[in-house]
């Protein structure tokens, strides 16, 4: 019996840490020791596109209170507006996570939508310390503040009074909180009727297609515009489930892409997006035919179907015979350079590590998120409490993958999804959002080199929406020579800000 690939996925594609065994959930927490909000003001000064912009930076927390007044949250922020700005109407407000679920959201805030980034240079092994914090200068600060949002168990974010953190754990219960947040934020900083932008990378674009339709169902808030970064919204296409095809066809593209980075064709193509075109044409019709002929497929057609997908992804026609034509990523990146003894990246196929077991079936760990966590982790904590002045007896928890009793319950629980969806999907949160609010832009950044959410699954998922041809129109889609984190990649950092500039111009009256 094949085995789900959904905790693997979880391991590598989300958390950027370890998971701890789980433990007792922790108890309720005292309701006499509700905290106030602490935040901690600093002004600076960023020239971006040749232009000197003065901006204040507010770190710290916001107190959330349910539907009746009782407060539940102390919810972690970093916001970043600019200065001399008289009418915050015309400034549009974007709002950033990363995903997980149980990521903070320093990978964004320190690699492409904050005003200071850390250095690291790509495709680089894992260095240690000192690391060096930089001006960022594709910032998108120049044309919308930024608030960067931390999930409860995340950054400073813990539940308050008579709510637990496991409150908050989960697919409906984050997109909720999220959402409620959200709320708070532009009723304390008064940015109601300002321009409003939602962008998540990951866990955090299934978490937009949910929020920005909680936002306008349930709240009255409208959203002038979605980024989705390296997106997946249908958890079903990942986690390659028993007599589950799905999965297979959608990683065929991004396995031969990362087969063309390594070299390892039978025969190079000239050009990658036209080889991926021809490679998804294919998975779309002669190998999904195959997959779906399961054990009735004759010995004939076996073995013409092995014999095309090794000239697409590199790896042994004996060995896609062996795997009955269905690749596993986790087997995939243990297997493209097992010769080599190397591993391939999971977040970005680009990147390689030393692969410590060869006769193992399964990569074990992900060589990019090796390469930049240590980097990422010092800089960001470094910068938090030296440049924005946190007081350091706050503690930041850089993922929830540590925190007592930390679960994520995975189950949708009504309304335009049905009762416990599993396999969940916030497809269809989108697809209404955007019906019933025409004027909704949605763009989205697609990575080749992405095999943690494989760039064939969006199109999949965004061309299978059910709109109409006027608001299909609305889905913009972008693709970078990177990864699942394009803009660790220079040259793409550079168009990841620049798409935004534009999306943004585009869609704020």
């Amino acid at each position: 019996m094949k085995k789900i690939y959904l905790l693997p996925f979880l391991l590598l594609l989300f958390s950027m840490g370890a998971i701890a065994q789980p433990v007792p959930p922790a108890e309720v927490t005292d309701t006499t020791a509700i905290p106030k909000p602490v935040v901690a003001i600093t002004h600076h000064s960023i020239v971006i596109g040749g232009k000197p912009v003065n901006y204040t930076a507010t770190a710290g927390t916001l107190i959330l209170n349910n539907e009746k007044g009782e407060p539940i949250a102390d919810f972690g922020f970093v916001a970043y507006t600019k200065e001399g700005v008289s009418d915050l109407s015309t400034r549009p407000v974007l709002f950033g996570y990363n995903g997980g679920p149980g990521s903070s959201s320093l990978w964004l805030h320190m690699g492409a939508l904050g005003p200071r980034r850390v250095a690291v240079n790509d495709l680089s092994a894992p260095t240690p310390p000192p690391y060096k914090v930089e001006d960022n200068h594709n910032s998108i600060l120049d044309v919308t503040d930024i608030v960067m949002i931390d999930p409860i168990g995340t950054g400073f974010s813990h539940a308050i009074g008579k709510a637990n953190n496991k409150d908050f754990w989960g697919v409906d219960q984050d997109l909720r909180s999220i959402s409620n947040f959200i709320k708070a934020y532009i009723t304390e900083y008064d940015r109601w009727n300002s321009p409003k932008y939602l962008l998540g990378e990951s866990y955090g674009t299934m978490r937009s297609a949910g929020v920005v339709n909680y936002l306008q169902e349930r709240l009255g808030i409208a959203v002038n515009g979605v980024i989705l970064v390296s997106s997946v919204l249908d958890l079903r296409q990942l986690t390659f489930g028993p007599g589950d095809d799905i999965s297979y066809v959608m990683y065929l593209p991004t396995y031969a892409a990362t087969a063309y980075f390594h070299h390892k064709l039978p025969n190079q193509p000239a050009n990658l997006p036209a080889f991926l075109e021809e490679v998804t044409n294919y998975a779309k019709g002669a190998y999904t035919t195959a997959l779906m002929l399961g054990d009735k497929i004759d010995a004939a057609t076996k073995n013409a179907v092995a014999e095309k997908l090794a000239a697409y992804t590199g790896l042994s026609k004996d060995y896609l015979l062996k795997a009955n034509l269905r690749v596993t990523e986790p087997q995939f990146t243990q297997e493209l350079l097992r010769n080599q003894h190397l591993t391939v990246g999971r977040l970005d196929s680009r990147f390689t590590g030393i692969n410590q077991n060869l006769l193992a079936e399964n990569a074990k760990f992900d060589p990019q998120s090796t390469a930049i966590t240590p980097a990422y982790t010092a800089t960001f904590l470094n910068y938090l409490y030296s440049e924005l002045k946190v007081n350091k007896t706050m503690y930041y928890h850089i993922s929830a993958y540590n925190a007592e009793g930390f679960k994520w319950d995975w189950q949708r629980k009504g309304g335009l999804w049905g009762e416990g969806v599993y396999p969940p999907s916030t497809a269809p949160d989108l697809a209404n959002a955007m019906s019933k609010n025409p004027n909704l832009k949605v763009l989205v950044y697609n990575g080749y080199y992405d095999l943690a959410t494989p760039f064939f699954g969006t199109e999949y998922t965004m061309d299978h929406l059910g709109l109409e041809p006027a608001i299909q129109k609305n889905i913009i889609m972008k693709y970078f020579d990177a990864g699942h984190m394009m803009y660790v990649h220079p040259a793409s950092l550079v168009t990841f800000k620049k798409d935004i500039v534009d999306f943004i111009n585009n869609t704020n009256p």
